[in-house]
């Protein structure tokens, strides 16, 4: 008989009752393991190193931004890794951090235990549930809009900056004004699977300078 290849998850949160909750509700999932559990610390680059989860599942309801900045240590430590980031109070803002820090998914507290092992299971095999916001977010895709139009407009952008294409930068129109991906193909005269191509590239492109900004920073 087939070994079954488990999914292996870390969960991370400063809660031990959030942490506790969610290992409860995994352990009854026959193709996922919980690897390790942690607080948000910088200990979890370690914890990972030793243990290289396929998923991580991180709590990013702190008094800081302390989440979000251990999401981008995460991918800049192991890119392989699948960050679904969890919060209790989603809103456009934050969704639009957790996009910059290479989250895959970004879902409320308030999910499903199958809602959750679903999610799980897309991330591993390599899904980017989070790349389908932007299509439903205006005010998101607004937020993406100006984020490339204040890089391309500093002096030293050029050494970094990937710029969008003509084409991104008309889809990207179109979401902000609150068309559906159906109303931009018609209008375009493309398919929605080459919309959604394009919001990959977005995105990649977006997290591409969220990282080398983020080199030049420091």
């Amino acid at each position: 008989m087939l070994k079954m290849n488990k999914i292996q998850v870390i969960i991370i949160s400063q809660q031990v009752f959030f942490r506790q909750g969610i290992e409860h509700s995994l352990s009854k999932v026959r193709d996922i393991t919980i690897s390790a559990t942690a607080e948000i610390s910088d200990e979890v680059l370690s914890i990972i190193d030793k243990l290289p989860p396929d998923v991580a599942l991180l709590d990013i309801d702190t008094p800081s931004d302390a989440g979000l900045k251990l999401a981008r240590k995460i991918k800049q430590h192991l890119p392989t890794i699948g960050v679904v980031v969890l919060t209790s109070n989603p809103d456009d803002a934050q969704l639009f951090q957790a996009l910059k820090a290479q989250a895959v998914a970004y879902l409320g507290k308030e999910v499903t235990a199958s809602e959750l092992v679903n999610t799980i299971r897309g991330v591993s095999r390599g899904e980017h549930p989070i790349n389908e916001s932007l299509t439903t977010r205006p005010k998101l895709a607004e937020q993406v809009l100006q984020q490339f139009q204040e890089l391309s407009l500093r002096s030293e952008a050029e050494s970094f900056i990937s710029p969008l294409t003509p084409r991104e930068m008309e889809i990207l129109q179109y979401i902000a004004q609150g068309y559906l991906n159906k109303q931009i193909a018609a209008e375009l005269d493309i398919s929605e699977q080459t919309i959604k191509n394009h919001v990959t590239s977005i995105l990649r492109k977006l997290n591409a300078n969220a990282r080398t900004e983020a080199v030049v920073v420091a």
